[in-house]
Protein backbone atom coordinates (compact mmCIF):
# COMPACT_ATOMS: atom_id res chain seq x y z
CA UNK A 1 0.00 0.00 0.00
CA UNK A 2 1.23 3.42 -0.63
CA UNK A 3 -0.01 4.68 2.33
CA UNK A 4 0.59 4.03 6.19
CA UNK A 5 -2.23 3.73 7.81
CA UNK A 6 -3.15 4.66 11.64
CA UNK A 7 -5.29 2.40 13.61
CA UNK A 8 -8.10 4.78 12.79
CA UNK A 9 -7.81 4.21 8.72
CA UNK A 10 -6.51 7.83 8.75
CA UNK A 11 -3.28 8.13 6.30
CA UNK A 12 -0.32 9.55 8.60
CA UNK A 13 2.39 8.50 5.24
CA UNK A 14 1.23 9.83 2.29
CA UNK A 15 3.46 8.69 -0.83
CA UNK A 16 1.39 9.42 -3.73
CA UNK A 17 2.04 12.43 -5.61
CA UNK A 18 0.03 15.49 -4.93
CA UNK A 19 -2.66 15.80 -7.61
CA UNK A 20 -2.92 18.64 -10.03
CA UNK A 21 -5.68 20.88 -8.26
CA UNK A 22 -3.39 20.28 -4.85
CA UNK A 23 -0.21 21.30 -6.92
CA UNK A 24 -2.49 24.54 -8.39
CA UNK A 25 -3.25 25.59 -4.64
CA UNK A 26 0.12 24.92 -3.55
CA UNK A 27 1.74 27.06 -5.61
CA UNK A 28 -0.70 29.86 -5.42
CA UNK A 29 -0.04 30.36 -1.88
CA UNK A 30 3.36 29.53 -2.46
CA UNK A 31 3.17 32.81 -4.59
CA UNK A 32 1.51 34.77 -2.39
CA UNK A 33 4.45 33.96 0.34
CA UNK A 34 6.87 34.76 -2.38
CA UNK A 35 5.26 38.61 -2.96
CA UNK A 36 5.38 39.10 0.27
CA UNK A 37 8.77 38.57 1.17
CA UNK A 38 10.67 41.68 2.33
CA UNK A 39 13.24 43.06 -0.49
CA UNK A 40 16.57 41.63 1.21
CA UNK A 41 15.51 38.16 1.43
CA UNK A 42 13.86 38.01 -1.90
CA UNK A 43 16.54 39.72 -3.29
CA UNK A 44 19.41 37.17 -1.95
CA UNK A 45 17.81 34.17 -2.60
CA UNK A 46 17.42 35.57 -6.03
CA UNK A 47 21.21 36.03 -6.11
CA UNK A 48 21.47 32.19 -5.03
CA UNK A 49 19.22 30.99 -8.32
CA UNK A 50 21.27 33.15 -10.12
CA UNK A 51 24.29 31.52 -9.10
CA UNK A 52 22.78 27.70 -9.19
CA UNK A 53 21.07 27.77 -12.99
CA UNK A 54 24.85 29.35 -13.45
CA UNK A 55 26.55 26.22 -12.09
CA UNK A 56 23.35 24.60 -14.32
CA UNK A 57 25.18 26.12 -17.33
CA UNK A 58 29.16 25.39 -15.90
CA UNK A 59 28.19 21.73 -16.21
CA UNK A 60 26.48 21.72 -19.86
CA UNK A 61 29.41 23.46 -21.06
CA UNK A 62 31.76 21.05 -19.94
CA UNK A 63 30.14 18.51 -21.83
CA UNK A 64 29.52 20.66 -24.85
CA UNK A 65 33.31 21.13 -24.69
CA UNK A 66 33.81 17.06 -25.72
CA UNK A 67 34.19 16.91 -29.81
CA UNK A 68 33.94 13.35 -29.08
CA UNK A 69 30.73 13.02 -28.35
CA UNK A 70 27.72 12.66 -30.97
CA UNK A 71 25.28 15.83 -31.52
CA UNK A 72 22.52 13.73 -29.65
CA UNK A 73 24.60 12.59 -26.82
CA UNK A 74 25.61 16.10 -26.25
CA UNK A 75 22.23 17.41 -26.46
CA UNK A 76 20.78 14.43 -24.21
CA UNK A 77 23.47 14.31 -21.38
CA UNK A 78 24.12 18.22 -21.72
CA UNK A 79 20.66 18.81 -21.06
CA UNK A 80 20.37 16.51 -17.85
CA UNK A 81 22.89 17.61 -16.03
CA UNK A 82 21.87 21.28 -16.99
CA UNK A 83 19.08 20.07 -14.79
CA UNK A 84 21.48 20.69 -11.81
CA UNK A 85 20.60 24.46 -11.81
CA UNK A 86 16.90 23.99 -10.88
CA UNK A 87 17.15 21.37 -8.80
CA UNK A 88 19.92 23.52 -6.70
CA UNK A 89 16.62 26.48 -6.84
CA UNK A 90 13.81 23.94 -6.06
CA UNK A 91 15.60 21.85 -3.01
CA UNK A 92 17.73 24.23 -1.90
CA UNK A 93 15.17 27.10 -1.99
CA UNK A 94 15.61 30.31 -3.90
CA UNK A 95 14.38 32.93 -6.05
CA UNK A 96 14.26 32.08 -10.23
CA UNK A 97 12.45 34.54 -12.38
CA UNK A 98 11.24 31.93 -14.83
CA UNK A 99 9.87 29.90 -12.35
CA UNK A 100 8.47 32.87 -10.05
CA UNK A 101 6.48 33.62 -13.61
CA UNK A 102 3.81 31.00 -11.60
CA UNK A 103 2.83 33.94 -9.32
CA UNK A 104 0.49 35.21 -12.07
CA UNK A 105 -1.90 31.73 -11.01
CA UNK A 106 -1.72 33.80 -7.58
CA UNK A 107 -2.50 37.29 -9.19
CA UNK A 108 -5.95 35.67 -11.67
CA UNK A 109 -6.86 34.35 -7.96
CA UNK A 110 -6.88 38.15 -6.95
CA UNK A 111 -4.83 37.36 -3.69
CA UNK A 112 -2.02 39.44 -5.08
CA UNK A 113 -1.88 42.86 -7.12
CA UNK A 114 -0.29 43.17 -10.35
CA UNK A 115 1.44 45.77 -8.95
CA UNK A 116 3.25 43.75 -5.63
CA UNK A 117 3.90 40.77 -8.94
CA UNK A 118 5.85 42.90 -10.95
CA UNK A 119 7.78 44.03 -8.02
CA UNK A 120 8.94 40.39 -7.07
CA UNK A 121 9.78 39.78 -11.01
CA UNK A 122 12.18 42.78 -11.13
CA UNK A 123 13.28 42.23 -7.85
CA UNK A 124 14.07 38.14 -8.75
CA UNK A 125 15.66 39.32 -12.43
CA UNK A 126 18.21 41.86 -10.97
CA UNK A 127 19.29 39.19 -7.93
CA UNK A 128 19.54 36.09 -11.01
CA UNK A 129 21.94 38.77 -12.88
CA UNK A 130 23.98 39.42 -9.77
CA UNK A 131 24.38 35.79 -9.12
CA UNK A 132 25.10 34.68 -12.47
CA UNK A 133 27.64 37.29 -12.78
CA UNK A 134 29.11 36.33 -9.42
CA UNK A 135 29.56 33.32 -10.49
CA UNK A 136 31.35 34.55 -13.90
CA UNK A 137 33.93 36.42 -12.09
CA UNK A 138 34.52 33.66 -10.27
CA UNK A 139 34.97 30.87 -13.06
CA UNK A 140 36.98 33.32 -14.31
CA UNK A 141 39.01 33.90 -11.71
CA UNK A 142 39.25 30.21 -11.09
CA UNK A 143 40.62 29.24 -14.45
CA UNK A 144 38.46 26.69 -15.20
CA UNK A 145 38.36 27.69 -18.77
CA UNK A 146 41.32 26.17 -19.68
CA UNK A 147 40.64 22.46 -19.10
CA UNK A 148 40.17 20.28 -21.75
CA UNK A 149 42.98 22.35 -23.39
CA UNK A 150 40.81 25.60 -23.50
CA UNK A 151 37.92 24.01 -24.88
CA UNK A 152 36.05 25.10 -22.66
CA UNK A 153 36.34 28.48 -23.72
CA UNK A 154 36.28 28.14 -27.17
CA UNK A 155 33.09 26.10 -26.82
CA UNK A 156 31.74 29.08 -24.15
CA UNK A 157 31.85 31.46 -27.14
CA UNK A 158 30.74 29.41 -29.43
CA UNK A 159 27.41 28.77 -27.43
CA UNK A 160 27.09 32.99 -26.70
CA UNK A 161 27.47 33.17 -30.84
CA UNK A 162 24.84 30.28 -31.58
CA UNK A 163 22.13 32.60 -28.78
CA UNK A 164 23.15 35.62 -30.57
CA UNK A 165 22.62 35.44 -33.62
CA UNK A 166 18.91 34.22 -34.39
CA UNK A 167 16.60 37.29 -35.23
CA UNK A 168 14.36 39.06 -32.44
CA UNK A 169 11.25 36.55 -33.20
CA UNK A 170 12.73 33.38 -33.74
CA UNK A 171 14.66 33.98 -30.22
CA UNK A 172 11.19 35.23 -28.76
CA UNK A 173 9.30 32.07 -29.77
CA UNK A 174 12.25 30.03 -28.55
CA UNK A 175 11.98 31.87 -24.94
CA UNK A 176 8.07 30.86 -24.92
CA UNK A 177 8.96 27.20 -25.52
CA UNK A 178 11.72 27.29 -22.96
CA UNK A 179 9.37 28.14 -20.25
CA UNK A 180 6.96 26.08 -20.62
CA UNK A 181 8.94 23.07 -20.04
CA UNK A 182 10.40 24.85 -17.44
CA UNK A 183 7.26 25.87 -15.57
CA UNK A 184 6.07 22.38 -16.27
CA UNK A 185 9.32 20.96 -14.66
CA UNK A 186 8.16 23.36 -11.67
CA UNK A 187 4.54 21.72 -11.40
CA UNK A 188 5.73 18.34 -11.76
CA UNK A 189 8.30 19.10 -8.84
CA UNK A 190 5.17 20.58 -6.64
CA UNK A 191 3.88 16.88 -7.07
CA UNK A 192 6.71 15.19 -5.82
CA UNK A 193 6.77 14.03 -1.71
CA UNK A 194 10.41 13.78 -1.67
CA UNK A 195 13.19 15.21 -2.81
CA UNK A 196 13.95 12.23 -5.12
CA UNK A 197 10.34 12.94 -5.97
CA UNK A 198 10.89 16.67 -7.31
CA UNK A 199 14.23 16.14 -9.11
CA UNK A 200 12.83 12.95 -10.93
CA UNK A 201 9.92 14.87 -12.28
CA UNK A 202 11.81 18.11 -13.07
CA UNK A 203 15.01 16.18 -15.38
CA UNK A 204 12.74 15.30 -18.15
CA UNK A 205 11.47 18.78 -18.93
CA UNK A 206 14.75 20.64 -18.22
CA UNK A 207 16.58 18.21 -20.34
CA UNK A 208 14.22 18.34 -23.42
CA UNK A 209 14.60 22.67 -23.45
CA UNK A 210 18.03 22.37 -23.42
CA UNK A 211 18.27 19.29 -26.08
CA UNK A 212 16.37 21.30 -28.33
CA UNK A 213 18.04 24.62 -28.18
CA UNK A 214 15.35 26.82 -26.59
CA UNK A 215 16.23 29.63 -24.55
CA UNK A 216 16.47 30.26 -20.60
CA UNK A 217 16.95 34.25 -20.12
CA UNK A 218 18.40 33.57 -16.65
CA UNK A 219 20.64 30.79 -18.14
CA UNK A 220 21.82 33.39 -20.78
CA UNK A 221 22.80 36.01 -17.68
CA UNK A 222 25.30 33.26 -17.46
CA UNK A 223 26.51 32.15 -20.68
CA UNK A 224 26.86 35.64 -22.55
CA UNK A 225 28.75 37.48 -19.89
CA UNK A 226 31.07 34.47 -19.83
CA UNK A 227 31.80 35.00 -23.30
CA UNK A 228 31.79 38.69 -23.57
CA UNK A 229 34.39 38.35 -20.60
CA UNK A 230 36.64 35.75 -21.99
CA UNK A 231 36.67 38.03 -25.43
CA UNK A 232 37.46 41.17 -23.54
CA UNK A 233 40.14 39.54 -21.61
CA UNK A 234 42.18 36.72 -23.56
CA UNK A 235 43.10 36.41 -27.46
CA UNK A 236 40.43 34.23 -28.42
CA UNK A 237 41.74 31.68 -31.08
CA UNK A 238 41.73 33.75 -34.81
CA UNK A 239 39.14 30.93 -36.45
CA UNK A 240 36.70 31.99 -33.79
CA UNK A 241 34.74 34.98 -34.96
CA UNK A 242 33.45 36.73 -31.88
CA UNK A 243 31.89 39.93 -33.66
CA UNK A 244 28.49 39.37 -32.39
CA UNK A 245 29.41 39.10 -28.63
CA UNK A 246 28.78 42.68 -27.48
CA UNK A 247 26.70 44.50 -25.13
CA UNK A 248 24.53 44.92 -27.57
CA UNK A 249 24.59 41.42 -28.90
CA UNK A 250 23.63 41.02 -25.36
CA UNK A 251 20.66 43.10 -25.07
CA UNK A 252 19.87 41.86 -28.40
CA UNK A 253 18.99 38.22 -27.11
CA UNK A 254 18.05 38.72 -23.55
CA UNK A 255 14.87 41.06 -24.41
CA UNK A 256 13.03 38.87 -26.96
CA UNK A 257 13.74 35.69 -24.66
CA UNK A 258 12.78 37.47 -21.00
CA UNK A 259 9.52 38.08 -22.94
CA UNK A 260 9.13 35.22 -24.36
CA UNK A 261 9.77 33.09 -21.07
CA UNK A 262 7.03 35.66 -19.16
CA UNK A 263 4.47 34.45 -22.12
CA UNK A 264 5.40 30.51 -22.21
CA UNK A 265 6.19 30.80 -17.93
CA UNK A 266 2.88 32.99 -16.96
CA UNK A 267 0.78 32.46 -20.00
CA UNK A 268 0.65 29.04 -21.11
CA UNK A 269 1.14 27.00 -18.19
CA UNK A 270 0.27 29.40 -15.50
CA UNK A 271 -2.87 30.95 -16.70
CA UNK A 272 -3.56 27.95 -18.19
CA UNK A 273 -3.35 25.64 -15.19
CA UNK A 274 -5.46 28.20 -12.89
CA UNK A 275 -8.26 28.40 -15.60
CA UNK A 276 -8.28 24.85 -15.58
CA UNK A 277 -7.98 23.71 -11.54
CA UNK A 278 -9.10 27.20 -10.10
CA UNK A 279 -11.31 26.38 -7.38
CA UNK A 280 -14.89 27.44 -8.60
CA UNK A 281 -14.73 25.32 -11.84
CA UNK A 282 -12.90 21.93 -9.90
CA UNK A 283 -16.43 22.79 -7.75
CA UNK A 284 -18.30 22.48 -10.58
CA UNK A 285 -16.89 19.33 -11.79
CA UNK A 286 -17.68 17.04 -8.81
Amino acid sequence: MADTESRHGQAILNLNAYSPAEIQEAIEKVGVTKVEMPFLPSFMLSVVAGGSIGFGALYYTIVSSDAELSFAIVRLLGGVVFSLGLALVLVGGAELFTGNNLIVMAWASGRVSTARMLRNWVIVYLGNLFGALGLVVLVVLSRHLEMNNGRLAQTAIDLASAKIRPDFVTLFFKGILCNVLVCMAVWLAYAGRSVTDKVVGLVLPVSAFVAAGFEHCIANLYFLPLAWLIVHTAAPPADIDVSVITVSGIVHNLVPVTLGNIVGGAGLVGFMYWAIYRKGLAARAK
